[in-house]
C-alpha cells in the first residue's frame, strides 16, 4: 500500500467489516455447496421419473419451499441477526437448520464473531474472545472457514488494533485511492523514492 510506504509508523488495522465478511462468506459457501448437492439429487430423481414415464414433483416443506428453493431463499437471512428476521425468514431458518445442522452451527459462529466486535471494548479481552472463537472453528472442522482462519493466524495483531481506539482503516484506504489517482495523472512514477518523499511532505 502506497499510504503505508509514506507513513511506515502508522498501525495497520483490519476492520470488523472485512473480518465479518469472511465469516459470512464461509456460511454462504456451505449453503451453496448444499444447494448444488440438492440440484444434483433432483436431476437424478427427474431422470428416474422420466425413465418410468412419470412426472416428477419435488417434495416441499411445510412453508411450501422445495429443497433447492429453501437453500436459495435462505441466502439473505444468513447475513442477518436472528432478531432481524421476518416471520417467513424465521420459519425458513427453522427448516434450514433442522435439515442442515452444520449450516446452523456455522451461522451462529459467524454471529458470535460479530458480537466480539459489538460487545468488546478492551484489546486484551478481544484477543481472549478471538482465541476461544478460533478454537470453536478449529474443532468444527468446517473447511469453508479456512480463509478466515488463515487471516486471523496471519493478522491477529492488526485485527486486535481495531479495539485500541475502535477505529477502522477506511480513512487510509480512501487516502490510498487518492494517491493512486494522483499517480495516474503522471502516467506512472519513474522515481519512486522521490514520489514517496514528496507525498510524505505534502500530506504528513
Amino acid at each position: 500500500m502506497i499510504a503505508k510506504a509514506c507513513f511506515p509508523a502508522a498501525k495497520r488495522v483490519i476492520d470488523r467489516f472485512h473480518v465479518q465478511k469472511l465469516a459470512y462468506d464461509a456460511v454462504q459457501e456451505m449453503r451453496i455447496k448444499a444447494r448444488w448437492e440438492a440440484l444434483d439429487k433432483e436431476a437424478i430423481a427427474i431422470h428416474l421419473a422420466k425413465c418410468k414415464g412419470e412426472k416428477y414433483i419435488a417434495p416441499a416443506f411445510e412453508n411450501g419451499d422445495p429443497l433447492k428453493q429453501l437453500l436459495a431463499r435462505s441466502r439473505y437471512l444468513l447475513f442477518k441477526k436472528k432478531s432481524s428476521w421476518t416471520p417467513s425468514q424465521e420459519q425458513r431458518a427453522k427448516i434450514l437448520f433442522r435439515e442442515y445442522p452444520d449450516i446452523k452451527k456455522a451461522y451462529y459462529l459467524s454471529m458470535q464473531l460479530g458480537l466480539i466486535y459489538h460487545q468488546t471494548k478492551q484489546a486484551d479481552v478481544a484477543l481472549t474472545r478471538f482465541a476461544r472463537w478460533y478454537d470453536q472453528i478449529d474443532r468444527s472442522g468446517f473447511l469453508s472457514f479456512s480463509t478466515i482462519v488463515r487471516t486471523i493466524q496471519t493478522h491477529y495483531l492488526e485485527i486486535v488494533n481495531f479495539f485500541h481506539r475502535r477505529s477502522t482503516n477506511a480513512a487510509s484506504e480512501s487516502f490510498n485511492s487518492k494517491i493512486k489517482a494522483f499517480r495516474s495523472l503522471f502516467r506512472g512514477v519513474t522515481d519512486k523514492a522521490f514520489f514517496l518523499f514528496r507525498l510524505s511532505k505534502l500530506y504528513a
